[in-house]
This record gives C-alpha cells, sequence and structure tokens, in this order.
C-alpha cells in the first residue's frame, strides 16, 4: 500500500461527502455517485444536505464523477452508500450489494474495500467479500481485502464532525487494520480505534443506534402515560432532569435513516439465529405508533374545546426528522399528517429547510411557501423544532390560528410563552 493511498468514495450522501471532502486535504480522493443530478450539484459547489459549506465545497482538490470507469486504479474504496429496509422492515441491502458489483467491476489487485454503511454482524465478510470476488474474478483476503469503519456522521451537528470524532476500524487482516487506522486517524482529531475485528465494528455501529431508540422509546413511552396523567412530560424531565446521572433524552417522532431504521437490521440478524429481541422491537413499536398516538391526543384536545372533529384546518410546521437539517428520510411527521387527513381534515406543512422537490417527489407533499398569509387555522402543531420556529413570538402564532385555536407544541419549543387567552396551548 502507498504511503499516500488513492481513494474512491463511494455514495455522496450525508457520510460520503464530508469524509471525501476531509480525505482530500491529505490524500487524492475521487468521490462517486450514481446520481449525476448530485454530481452536478456538488461540482457546482452547493450541497444541498448542508453538511459541507459552499465555500470550503468550492475549494476542495477532490474530483466528482457519475462515471464507473472514473474508479479504477485506486488503492482504497470507502462504501458509504444507505442501508434501508423494506416495507416489511427487513433489511434492503440492494445499494450496498449494487456498490460491491461496481468496485468489484473496476478494482485492481491489493486494493481495500473498506465499508462504512451500517449493517449487521457478518455483512461485509459473508456478503460484501463473496459478491467482491465475483465480479472482480479475484481471490477476497488474497487479491483483495475487506475493511469496515462505521459512519458517525449526525445531520446538522458541526461539533461531531467526521474530522473530530474517533473513527471506528477494522480489517480482514492487521495489516488492513493498521493501514485503514492510519488513513482515518490522519484526517480526524478524535483519532482510530483499532476493533478486534470485522464483526466486531459491525456490532459496534448497529447498537449505537439502537441504544439511541430504545431510551426514546422509554421517553415517549412515558410521555403517554403522563399525558394520560395531565402532565407534560416535558415539565417531568425538566425536573428528573437535575439529576446528575439522569440521561437527557426527549420525546418526539423518531425518524431518519439511522435511529428508525438501524436497529431492523440487529432484530434481523437475532431473529436468524433464533433468538427474540424484545427490548430492540418494542422500542421501535413503541416509536413508530408516536405519531398515532400524538395526533389523538391532538384530535381528543379539539374535542374538549367544543370544536367539531369534522374538516378542521390544521397546520404542521416542520416536515423533516430533525430540527435545523433539510433531511427527509424516514420523517415521521408524515405519518402523522397521514392519520390527520385519514379523518378528512385539511393538513398545511411548511419547512423552511426542506427541498419542496424533495417533499414533492417522495411524498407527494406540496410545502407552503411562507407563513406571512396567516391562516385560520383550527390548530397548529409544532412537530420539529427548527431554530425558526422557536423564535416565532406569540403574537406571530396566534395570526396562525382561529379564535380559540389550539397551538399543539410536540417538542416543548413554545413553553413558558405568554399567548392570548383566545389561544388554547397543549404540549406533550
Amino acid at each position: 500500500m502507498n504511503t499516500r493511498p488513492k481513494i474512491a468514495v463511494i455514495g455522496l450522501g450525508y457520510v460520503g461527502l464530508p469524509l471525501a471532502v476531509a480525505l482530500s486535504r491529505r490524500y487524492q480522493v475521487t468521490g462517486f455517485d450514481i446520481d449525476s443530478r448530485r454530481i452536478e450539484e456538488i461540482r457546482s459547489g452547493h450541497d444541498r444536505t448542508g453538511e459541507v459549506e459552499d465555500g470550503v465545497l468550492r475549494s476542495v482538490t477532490t474530483a466528482f464523477t457519475a462515471e464507473t470507469k472514473d474508479l479504477a486504479g485506486f488503492d482504497i474504496y470507502m462504501v458509504t452508500v444507505p442501508t434501508p429496509v423494506t416495507a416489511d422492515n427487513l433489511p434492503d441491502l440492494g445499494p450496498v450489494e449494487a456498490a460491491c458489483r461496481t468496485v468489484g467491476a473496476v478494482m485492481a489487485k491489493g486494493a481495500i474495500v473498506v465499508f462504512e454503511s451500517t449493517v449487521y454482524p457478518g455483512v461485509t465478510e459473508d456478503i460484501c467479500g463473496p459478491l467482491l470476488a465475483k465480479a472482480s474474478g479475484m481471490a477476497c483476503g488474497q487479491d483483495f481485502f475487506l475493511g469496515y469503519s462505521p459512519e458517525r456522521i449526525n445531520p446538522g451537528d458541526r461539533q461531531h464532525t467526521v474530522d473530530r470524532i474517533t473513527k471506528v476500524v477494522a480489517g480482514q487482516t492487521p495489516e488492513v487494520a493498521k493501514v485503514l487506522a492510519e488513513v482515518y486517524g490522519s484526517i480526524t482529531s478524535g483519532g482510530a480505534f483499532i476493533a478486534r475485528d470485522i464483526k466486531t465494528a459491525e456490532a459496534s455501529k448497529v447498537i449505537e443506534n439502537a441504544q439511541r431508540d430504545i431510551n426514546i422509546a422509554f421517553v415517549n413511552e412515558i410521555a403517554t402515560i403522563f399525558t394520560a396523567l395531565g402532565l407534560s412530560v416535558h415539565d417531568v424531565l425538566e425536573a428528573s432532569g437535575t439529576k446528575w446521572n439522569f440521561l437527557n433524552f426527549r420525546p418526539g417522532l423518531v425518524g431518519g435513516h439511522c435511529i428508525g431504521v438501524d436497529p431492523f437490521y440487529l432484530a434481523y440478524c437475532a431473529q436468524q439465529m433464533g433468538i427474540t429481541p424484545n427490548v430492540i422491537l418494542a422500542g421501535r413499536k413503541v416509536n413508530d405508533d408516536m405519531a398515532g398516538f400524538v395526533a389523538g391526543e391532538i384530535l381528543r384536545q379539539l374535542a374538549l374545546g367544543s370544536q367539531s372533529n369534522a374538516a378542521l384546518r390544521f397546520l404542521v410546521l416542520g416536515l423533516t426528522f430533525k430540527e435545523d437539517v433539510p433531511d427527509l428520510r424516514n420523517t415521521k411527521v408524515v405519518d402523522l399528517a397521514a392519520r390527520l387527513r385519514q379523518d378528512g381534515h385539511h393538513v398545511d406543512i411548511h419547512d423552511p429547510m426542506a427541498d419542496p422537490q424533495e417533499a414533492r417527489e417522495h411524498y407527494g407533499i406540496e410545502l407552503l411557501t411562507s407563513l406571512s398569509a396567516g391562516g385560520g387555522y383550527d390548530c397548529v402543531i409544532g412537530a420539529v423544532a427548527h431554530s425558526a420556529y422557536g423564535s416565532l413570538t406569540g403574537e406571530a402564532l396566534t395570526h396562525l390560528l382561529k379564535p380559540n385555536g389550539l397551538l399543539a407544541d410536540i417538542k416543548g419549543m413554545w413553553r413558558g410563552m405568554e399567548l392570548p387567552a383566545r389561544i388554547r396551548y397543549w404540549q406533550l
């Protein structure tokens, strides 16, 4: 392996593009994506995900391509493609398998193929290795080698970026692990941690998100209990949070491409071995049911206000899966809106962070372009805690509602705000 290996990053989404940019500061790097529109956008100096600032993107030396032929002759291939689930919540390894066929067709002897995509233990060696061998006509572990380094990108997080976090690495051989530790360690101040083996590294990643999912599920479940008791879970958590070792998790709709998906990979792996992952699946069910619970509780609050539940007008503030990011993947706000529409209500959605074209293409949703027209809505729902929404004044929120309208605050954005008597307020 060269002391300055040539590196190709396969997949330029939330994970791949920041990784390619960070690597290009020390290595010759080419970024590849099958989406030619994405390549054109990046080449123009813009990243719609917001993970890489436009000024930074315009200054990098990274080459970007959608042409497979441009991937020949690299020393290291880093695969950062998505790992979604099917409609039945089973692992969908299609993108990873396609990446293996693409890389296998162009790589030369001695190449290292390292996967960053979240998978269950065994995928890299049992599925990816044979696919690469078939596509290349070479022997895995002899002519080319495998590695794994789980991605830890947190969309919108400007503190725990790829150049500051600890990177877990593992290799098919100790020599490969050493190479990967040197490469990843050279681009991050957090250094590299060499895991015992590839399966251990795969397992370490998949439980990171499963752990968060279960903790959030607990908070969501107690939210349903406290709502029945007439308590706000935000008020309860504020009090409990004064204890030094209390874990700071918040309730809400759990979507996104990681927390809302990865636990199913671990559950699938367990079930293949005859083990029932009770806690993991229970947590997933609680979180997946949260949109329905919130919609039902909001409708109950409206009924208590003597408003008919027929043909009400709702304004949902926020569509992305998380505050202050444009990421629409697996957002559960669509489930909330669908539940309200199912009962015959009119639902408008606004989100200044979301790409209107993506919202239209992926969910069939036409986003409102502005809130300036006011509303006359029966209910305004604060679904995503974007900074733009948290800074709205009581007057601005009142302007959106009918007299005796309901301001439903899922995220506790407007706790303590003074509102006129003609506006009712409910918080989860």
